[in-house]
């Protein structure tokens, strides 16, 4: 494929996947909808998934698909709306009604504030304050107000641990600590570097990193992976944090974490190739993560593979490995005559073996797609992040290293 037409489809696949941060968003309160395809589902709004939103839209301007002033009124939108929704110790729930602001519980005692969705929330923000670039004070302030009143340290019951979440009702019954290798290392990152209530970096050194599920070292396919489960988990780990910390360069405790994700990436394809399961149409279709499937939403993985694969999963691995993304691209572009194509983008996922394609979008799937998309076209994102002054310090405080420094 020539470089022309790369982009030209590169430019479909960002700009169609945007129309559900924009056409598809909450009309109360601009927040991205959860999902897409379950009609009971329409008032509710996914404080992650808004803060990947934010992003894309970021995106979508410097790209021209979407006017300047249109995205920063829906960002002033969004910061009005969350300034007046409940919060638990300053951080969100993971789901609210976009039109009251309610919490929606997203299980029985996950009724209050969710700690790794509101940092996934500030993250977008942040980068949008960085974009702004001081052309909008008010707006600027708003950030600031819902950034700096995040008590980070009050989800950490001990200087050692952070747990995921925390609620007026079940305080920390769920007693989910942040630990192991996943997709919450910039949730270390935005606490430490927090203003006011930064978290101690014991809760790091000692808690995230002290797990059996942290290092690994093993080979599989013939790669090293250092970080993580057996066969490295769900591609979403390689993601979602990475969406605004840049990983090249990016070190800590010998770890590099751009060798981290590239090994998981290419893991995973080579698992695809490997194609152990027989499932149809494996090869040139790769890609497994946590996405809906012909029996329910599951967390796909190596050693968890049934068939299913999820475009987010290849294209969000654009800047780990361009080529065999941009050839899944092709792939999911002309499947079965375009049939993966629908309203905000391309579907959730499919299954070639069960000849299933999910009539869903979800916002934690397409947000990566636009963002990591556009880290791997001009870095956007990763520059606009990794500039707060905040995430600086944060890394700082947690022993991080880039190239020579942070600086």
């Amino acid at each position: 494929m020539s470089e022309t037409r790369a982009a030209a489809l590169l430019d479909r696949v960002q700009r169609e996947t945007l129309t559900y941060f924009t056409d598809f968003a909450h009309p109360v309160c601009a927040m991205a909808r959860e999902r897409f395809g379950t009609p009971g589902m329409m008032d509710t709004v996914t404080s992650g998934g808004t803060g990947f939103g934010i992003m894309a839209m970021l995106a979508g301007v410097e790209r021209g698909f979407l006017a300047r002033g249109e995205v920063v009124e829906r960002i002033a939108t969004i910061c009005r709306f969350l300034g007046a929704a409940p919060r638990y110790r300053g951080a969100f729930a993971h789901w609210m009604n976009g039109r009251s602001g309610a919490t929606v519980a997203f299980s029985a005692h996950d009724d209050g504030g969710d700690i790794v969705e509101t940092a996934f929330l500030m993250m977008g923000l942040l980068s949008a304050r960085q974009w702004l670039d001081g052309s909008e004070p008010r707006l600027a302030r708003a950030i600031d107000t819902l950034w700096h009143d995040v008590d980070w340290a009050g989800f950490c019951p001990s200087p050692d641990a952070m747990l995921w979440h925390w609620s007026p009702a079940n305080g920390f019954s769920l007693a989910l600590q942040l630990r192991g290798w996943h997709e919450a290392l910039v949730t270390f990152v935005l606490g430490a570097g927090s203003p006011r209530h930064a978290i101690d970096p014991r809760c790091y050194h000692a808690g995230w990193k002290n797990s059996p599920t942290f290092r690994n070292g093993h080979v599989y396919h013939r790669i090293r992976l250092p970080l993580g489960p057996e066969l490295g988990g769900p591609l979403f780990f390689a993601h979602y944090s990475f969406m605004g910390l840049d990983p090249r360069g990016l070190c800590e405790g010998g770890i590099d974490y751009w060798a981290q994700n590239r090994a998981q990436v290419r893991i995973n394809r080579a698992h695809c190739l490997a194609n152990p399961g027989g499932f149809a149409g494996y090869g040139a279709a790769w890609g497994l993560t946590s996405c809906d499937g012909p029996d329910g939403y599951q967390a796909f993985s190596p050693a968890n593979d049934h068939g299913v694969i999820a475009p987010t999963a290849a294209l969000a691995s654009m800047p780990y490995l361009p080529g065999a993304a941009l050839a899944a691209l092709r792939h999911f572009a002309c499947y079965q005559d375009g049939a993966l194509w629908g309203p905000h983008g391309l579907h959730d996922a499919f299954s070639a073996s069960r000849n299933w394609i999910a009539p869903s979008h979800l916002a934690i799937d397409q947000g990566p797609i636009v963002v990591m998309i556009e880290n791997f076209r001009s870095g956007l994102l990763w520059r606009l992040f990794m500039s707060a002054p905040e995430v600086r310090a944060g890394l700082g405080r947690l022993g991080f290293t880039r190239g020579g420094g942070l600086a």
